[in-house]
C-alpha cells in the first residue's frame, strides 16, 4: 500500500501548483535571491531556472515540489499587490518593495585597494541612521528611475528650466512594474551648476532644474524635499540609494566652498573643520561623517522613523572623479557629465565614493547585512536582530593569522623586523611573470598580447566564499568545495606531465609559470594557498595534504549578484559602443578597433565600470591610510565586516587559476607557450600580427577550455602587438632580459607611468 501512497504522492507532485512566470520571478527578486542562489538550493543549472520564469520550459518532479514549496513560501511573505484603496495588511515579516535599476557598464586588471579611505565611514553613517521605510502589502517591482539612453537628448525631450511635472497618481508603493517611481522620477543624481547666475540642476536624460538654494543647508533640504532625486533599491531587504548632487566649479564658489583643495587639504582629504560652510551645516542641524568635508562628503541628519535624511555630494574640482578611474568626466560640462554620471548610476549604483568604494558598497547593497520586520503586537517595522541570509552581517570578523596583512594586529608579537615567509603567510596576488625568449622564439615576428576581459570579475562568479568566521584545523583532508587557507606543500606538482581533462599530456614546464605564485616560481616546500589553488593542483592529477587550515563552513556565493549587475553594466556599455556579445571573432576585432571614439562618454563609462570591479575588490583588504596609525594597532577599516581578506584572495587565487588553466590548454593544443603575464595579460611571440593568427579556431569555433575572442567576461581580446625586435630591444634597453613586456605590449611605449591598472 505504501508503494501506491508513494506513486499517488508522485503524481500530485508531478502537477504541483506553480504561479505564471512573471509571477516566479517578481517573487524572487522581492526576497533578493539570485537566479544562480535558486539554482544552487535546487541543484539544477542557472539556465534552468531562467527558462522556469521566461516560461520556456516548466519544471519536473523532484525539482518541481521544491521550487513549488519556495514560490508558496515567498509569496507568504510577498502577496500579489492589493488594489490602492485597499487596506494594508500587517505581516509577520514585510520587506519594502523591490525597484530594480536598469543594467550598465565593468573590467578590470590587478587590484589595489582604491583611492581615498571612504567606506569605513559608510558604517558609521548607516548605524546613525537605521531606519526603514513603510512596508507595503507587496513587492512589485519597478523599473529604473531613467534608464540611461545610448543618443543623447535633443530639446523636444528637455524640460525647460523651472517646468513643473503633473502629480504621480500612485504612492510610491504602489508604482506599477514598468513606471518610473515617483519618488525619484527625476533621476538619481543632478549635476548643479552656475549659469548667468543662475542655478540650474541638471538631472538625466536632458532634464533641467531651477535651483532656488541660497546656502549649501538650504541646497540639501531642497535635494531631500523637492528634486524628486534618488534610485530604487537593489534588493528586497535593502534601501533607496540617497541623492547625489555634484557641485561643480561655479557652484562651489556660489556656496561659499573652494574652488580646489590647498596641498594640505589635499593630503588630509577635506577642508578644516572651521570652515563657515561646515559651521553653516551644524548651525542647520547637519552633520558629516568621519571622512569630514572632501571631494565625496555625505551630510545627513540622524533618521526619524522612517525619514531616512542624506545626501551625498561630489566635487569634480577637488578630484573627486580621479582621471584613473574616470577619465577626463570631471572636464565635461554639466549635462554631459549627468549623462556619464547617470548611466553608471543606472547600470551599477549610484556612486557612495571612489569607483573602489563604489564596488564594495555595491557589494553590501545586493546582499544587506540585516532585513526589516514587522513586529506582529505594533506593527511597526524593525531591523532583524539576526543577519540577512547569504550576507556577510552587520558584525566585522577577524581574519586568520596567515591572511592577515602585515602590521594587522594579530601578528603584534611577531619580532619588529620578521619578515614572514610563505609557511605563515597567504599570498595570493595576481601574475607578474616574464622569461627569455628561447631560440625558437627569437625568430618568430611579433609579440601579440592577450587581454581577458573583466578577468577578476570573472573570477568572482560562481565562486564560493566564507560567510562568518574562520575554524582552525589541524591534519585535514582536502575538499575543493570547502572555502579557506590551507597549509599544504605543493613542489611536487610538475608542470611537464600534467592532467589536462582525464588525460595526462606532456609539456616544456620550464616555459610555464608555476600556477601557485605571482612571480611563477616553483614552491619550494609548505605555503598558504587559498581553496581554488589548491583545487587546482588535484585537477592536475596531484595528490594534496594539507598539515593545517582555516576553513569557513558558512559559506555561499556571496559574489554572483555583485558579478551579474558588473557584467551586465560592461556588456550593455560595450553593446552601446559597437561590440556586442554575439559578434563572431573576425567582428569583434574589427568591432574593438577605435570602440571608445564611437561616443566617449561610454567609453568613461566602461573605464569606471573596470574600475569597479578592481577596486572593489581591493577594498575587501584595505590597508592603513595614515591616521596617526602604528603597526599592531587596528584601523578603521578593520571595523567593517566588508574586510575580508580571504574573499579577495580567493577571487585573485581564481583567477590566476583560470588563466593558467587557458594557457596550459593552448600549449598542449599547440606547442606555443607565454613570454610574459602581466595580470590579466599574457603576451605569446608568433608569426603574425593578430590573434586570429596563432588562436587555433576551427570552423570559427575555438579550442575548448582555450583562449576565445569575445567581449563576455573571461573571452580575450587583442591587447597589442609589438616586433619581436621591439621586444629584445627594450629588454636590453633596461638590461633586464626578463623585463615584463606584458606591462608595455599595448602601445609600445617603455614607461613606468601608473595608468590606473
Amino acid at each position: 500500500m505504501s508503494e501506491l501512497f508513494d506513486a499517488v504522492d508522485a503524481l500530485v507532485a508531478s502537477r504541483s501548483t506553480l504561479p505564471p512566470p512573471a509571477e516566479r520571478k517578481r517573487l524572487r527578486a522581492a526576497h533578493g535571491l539570485t537566479i544562480d542562489e535558486v539554482a544552487t538550493a535546487l541543484k539544477v543549472r542557472r539556465a534552468t531556472v531562467s527558462g522556469w520564469e521566461s516560461g520556456k520550459t516548466e519544471p519536473r518532479p523532484p525539482e518541481r515540489d521544491a521550487y513549488a514549496r519556495l514560490l508558496k513560501q515567498l509569496a507568504e511573505l510577498y502577496p500579489v499587490p492589493a488594489p490602492a484603496d485597499a487596506a494594508t495588511p500587517v505581516s509577520a515579516v514585510a520587506v519594502p518593495a523591490t525597484f530594480t535599476a536598469a543594467p550598465a557598464p565593468a573590467e578590470a586588471r590587478p587590484l589595489s585597494t582604491g583611492p581615498a579611505s571612504e567606506a569605513a565611514d559608510m558604517t558609521a553613517t548607516e548605524n546613525t541612521q537605521t531606519s526603514s521605510a513603510p512596508a507595503p502589502a507587496a513587492a512589485a517591482p519597478s523599473a529604473a528611475p531613467r534608464p540611461a539612453s545610448t543618443t543623447r537628448p535633443t530639446a523636444s525631450t528637455s524640460r525647460r528650466p523651472g517646468a513643473k511635472k503633473a502629480a504621480p497618481a500612485a504612492t510610491p508603493a504602489e508604482a506599477p512594474a514598468g513606471e518610473v517611481d515617483p519618488r525619484f522620477e527625476n533621476g538619481p543624481l543632478a549635476v548643479v551648476d552656475v549659469e548667468d547666475g543662475k542655478v540650474l540642476a541638471y538631472c538625466v536624460g536632458g532634464l533641467v532644474l531651477d535651483v532656488p538654494a541660497k546656502s549649501l543647508p538650504s541646497l540639501v533640504d531642497w535635494t531631500l524635499k523637492e528634486a524628486k532625486l534618488g534610485q530604487p533599491k537593489l534588493s528586497g531587504p535593502g534601501r533607496p540609494a540617497d541623492p547625489l548632487i555634484v557641485l561643480t566649479a561655479a557652484a562651489c564658489e556660489r556656496y561659499g566652498l573652494p574652488v580646489g583643495l590647498t596641498e594640505e587639504e589635499r593630503i588630509a582629504g577635506r577642508i578644516p573643520e572651521g570652515h563657515k560652510v561646515i559651521k553653516q551645516l551644524t548651525r542647520a542641524d547637519w552633520q558629516l561623517t568621519k571622512r569630514g568635508f572632501g571631494p565625496w562628503a555625505r551630510i545627513y541628519r540622524p533618521a526619524k522613523g522612517s525619514d531616512r535624511q542624506c545626501v551625498q555630494l561630489c566635487i569634480p574640482s577637488w578630484n573627486a572623479l580621479d582621471a584613473r578611474f574616470w577619465g577626463s568626466a570631471a572636464q565635461l560640462p554639466p549635462a554631459e557629465l549627468a549623462r556619464v554620471l547617470g548611466a553608471y548610476a543606472a547600470r551599477v549604483m549610484t556612486p557612495r565614493g571612489s569607483t573602489a568604494v563604489t564596488g564594495l558598497e555595491l557589494m553590501t547593497a545586493l546582499h544587506p547585512p540585516t532585513y526589516a520586520v514587522r513586529d506582529e503586537e505594533t506593527g511597526v517595522l524593525r531591523r532583524a536582530d539576526d543577519k540577512t541570509p547569504g550576507s556577510l552581517g552587520k558584525d566585522p570578523v577577524d581574519c586568520a593569522p596567515c591572511e592577515a596583512p602585515d602590521g594587522h594586529p594579530l601578528l603584534k608579537d611577531l619580532p619588529r623586523f620578521h619578515v614572514r615567509g610563505p609557511a605563515e603567510k597567504l599570498f595570493e596576488e595576481a601574475y607578474d611573470w616574464a622569461r627569455p625568449l628561447t631560440d625558437d622564439e627569437c625568430l618568430r615576428s611579433n609579440l601579440v598580447g592577450l587581454d581577458v576581459n573583466m578577468a577578476f570579475a570573472a573570477g568572482a562568479n560562481g565562486l564560493v566564499v566564507g560567510l562568518g568566521e574562520a575554524t582552525h584545523v589541524k591534519n585535514p583532508v582536502f575538499d575543493p568545495k570547502l572555502p579557506g587557507s590551507w597549509l599544504v606543500d605543493l613542489s611536487h606538482v610538475d608542470l611537464s606531465r600534467v592532467k589536462v581533462g582525464k588525460e595526462w599530456v606532456e609539456l616544456d614546464g620550464a616555459l610555464l609559470p608555476s600556477p601557485f605564485t605571482p612571480k611563477g616560481d616553483r614552491p619550494e616546500g609548505p605555503a598558504w594557498y587559498a581553496t581554488p589553488t589548491v583545487a587546482y593542483a588535484q585537477e592536475l592529477g596531484y595528490d594534496v595534504t594539507p598539515t593545517e587550515a582555516y576553513v569557513r563552513y558558512e559559506n555561499g556565493r556571496y559574489l554572483d549578484g555583485w558579478y551579474g549587475r558588473l557584467r551586465d553594466a560592461y556588456l550593455t556599455t560595450m553593446a552601446d559602443l559597437g561590440v556586442d556579445a554575439d559578434l563572431s571573432p573576425e567582428d569583434f576585432l574589427a568591432a574593438m578597433d577605435g570602440y571608445k571614439s564611437r561616443d566617449p562618454q561610454m567609453a568613461i563609462v566602461v573605464g569606471a565600470v573596470k574600475a569597479t570591479v578592481k577596486g572593489g575588490l581591493g577594498k575587501l583588504r584595505e590597508r592603513p591610510r595614515g591616521e596617526g596609525w602604528t603597526s599592531g594597532e587596528r584601523w578603521r577599516a578593520l571595523e567593517r565586516p566588508t574586510w575580508r581578506p580571504d574573499i579577495r584572495a580567493a577571487v585573485i587565487s581564481r583567477t590566476r587559476i583560470n588563466l593558467h588553466r587557458k594557457m596550459v590548454k593552448h600549449a598542449a593544443f599547440t606547442g606555443q607557450y607565454p613570454v610574459a603575464i602581466l595580470s590579466d595579460c599574457v603576451v605569446y611571440a608568433v608569426d603574425g600580427e593578430g590573434p586570429l593568427d596563432f588562436l587555433p579556431y576551427r570552423e570559427g569555433k575555438p579550442l575548448p577550455g582555450g583562449f576565445k575572442l569575445g567581449v563576455n567576461p573571461g573571452l580575450v581580446k587583442h591587447e597589442g602587438t609589438q616586433t619581436v625586435l621591439w621586444g629584445e630591444g627594450a629588454r636590453e634597453q633596461f638590461k633586464a632580459p626578463e623585463l615584463n613586456l606584458a606591462r608595455y605590449i599595448k602601445d609600445g611605449n617603455l614607461t613606468d607611468k601608473d595608468n590606473g591598472e
